[in-house]
């Protein structure tokens, strides 16, 4: 069985021959874009509005807040003040959407490779694309991977919400590209990148910290469940040249923040660095 929908279903099978199943309804946007087949179509279920990209998941109207809620405030927690932030992928903009609501932002660089992505959650998943158009934000359409080679020291948070290590989103799980990412971490930046299932995807994910602890001292990982991503259960890579996580948390801008948020809260932020035996193993 192909990924993708067939039957009245939206199927999507992992390596590991196990995956998703749900109800469709009707197609709202079908496109190729230079890139990738970018799709999004309603369900009979919980879930609303879903976009995939190649006919594989990326969010879903019913379960996003997890995933967007996970890249964006466990970091942002863990600066003192941060002013500068760059999200790279992330064209949906629910990751923009949380990273708004700490009120020390001056400015968010969203740079997404595919403007149709934009386009597309713009026009058909208002709820979260609702800060796309934020004067706060710039959206830079161009390769991320070509943008950051010659940025020196300028983001306090670097967020990483791409795609799967095939396709346009290859080029972001290499040696060089973290490393023009370190170094355009401020002091005290920080760089978080979703870092696949460590579950479904143990090869990649084994790959990926291999690589990232030749660029950066400091490399945790955190994890949190996502109900329509491979294995329901997801990692991202907590990164920095000279930050620890857990050591600071921004308890004057959480009691607004958590407010807003359906999965995030405090003591979920400090369980989420406990990791299970096997991932351990993994990451090394």
């Amino acid at each position: 069985m192909k990924n993708g929908i067939e039957n009245g279903y939206y199927h999507e099978i992992t390596p590991g021959g196990f995956g998703i199943a749900i109800k469709a309804g009707k197609v709202l946007f079908s496109a190729q874009s230079e890139f990738q087949k970018v799709e999004v179509f309603e369900t009979e279920s919980d879930l609303g509005r879903v976009l995939t990209l190649d006919d594989l998941m990326m969010t879903t109207e019913g379960d996003e807040y997890h995933y967007h809620e996970m890249i964006a405030h466990i970091p942002m927690m863990q600066h003192p003040h941060p002013e500068t932030v760059l999200v790279i992928g992330g064209g949906d903009g629910g990751t923009i959407r949380e990273v708004l609501k700490h009120d020390t932002v001056k400015k968010v660089v969203l740079c997404e490779i595919d403007g149709m992505v934009i386009d597309a959650c713009k026009k058909f998943l208002p709820t979260i694309a609702c800060e796309l158009d934020n004067p706060k934000v710039e959206i830079l359409v161009q390769d991320a991977i070509e943008y950051i080679k010659d940025k020196k020291n300028m983001f306090d948070i670097i967020l990483i919400d791409s795609t799967d290590p095939m396709g346009p989103g290859e080029g972001l799980f290499t040696d060089e590209f973290y490393t023009n990412v370190r170094n355009s971490l401020k002091e005290g930046g920080i760089m978080v990148a979703q870092s696949e299932s460590p579950f479904a995807q143990k090869i990649s994910v084994q790959k990926m910290y291999v690589q990232l602890k030749k660029v950066f001292p400091n490399v945790a990982t955190y994890t949190s469940n996502i109900p329509t991503y491979p294995g329901g259960y997801w990692a991202w890579a907590f990164c920095s040249v000279d930050v620890e996580p857990l050591k600071y948390f921004a308890q004057d801008r959480y009691e607004k923040i958590v407010k807003t948020c359906k999965i995030y809260n405090k003591d979920y932020h400090m369980a989420r660095f406990a990791l299970p035996n096997y991932l351990k193993e993994l990451i090394g």
